[in-house]
């Protein structure tokens, strides 16, 4: 409960409890060491054009996107902010981590790169066994 009550003085604004600002400390530990940046917490109305606004005034920005679903096109919530420089990057970094975008809170962090996806299994069987003695076959269904 008490954690709770901690979240509301801070988004109240007490002035006897900690800042929301306070808890940016907490992801600016990371350092950077590639000019993108990974931003989390969008609101799904935040845009590619709305992310370039936002992130324009600390510097030459290169790239500034949204990442939508394939199926729906909606945000996914995050997105990806590109400088052609490191300090560049920094200070988007410190001036825009845990600030108001579209009425929700953000968060700037360094972009890790991409882990390598695991490669599909090729040789898989075309039937399988449940291990209740059933056999399922993909062109004709149960089998025993």
């Amino acid at each position: 409960m008490a954690f709770v009550s901690t979240f509301r003085r801070i988004f109240a604004g007490s002035n006897n409890s900690l800042s929301l600002s306070s808890f940016s400390w907490v992801r600016h530990c990371s350092t950077l060491s590639s000019p993108k940046l990974f931003v989390s917490g969008l609101s799904r109305l935040t845009t590619n054009e709305k992310l370039q606004d936002a992130f324009a005034p600390f510097g030459e920005l290169v790239d500034a996107r949204v990442i939508t679903d394939r199926e729906t096109g909606r945000s996914k919530g995050f997105g990806f902010v590109t400088y052609a420089t490191m300090q560049d990057a920094e200070k988007a970094k410190e001036g825009m981590n845990a600030k108001f975008l579209d009425g929700w809170v953000i968060f700037v962090d360094p972009a890790r790169p991409r882990e390598p996806r695991r490669p599909l299994q090729q040789d898989q069987p075309q039937s399988s066994s449940t291990g209740s003695g059933f056999t399922t076959n993909k062109t004709i269904g149960w089998c025993k």
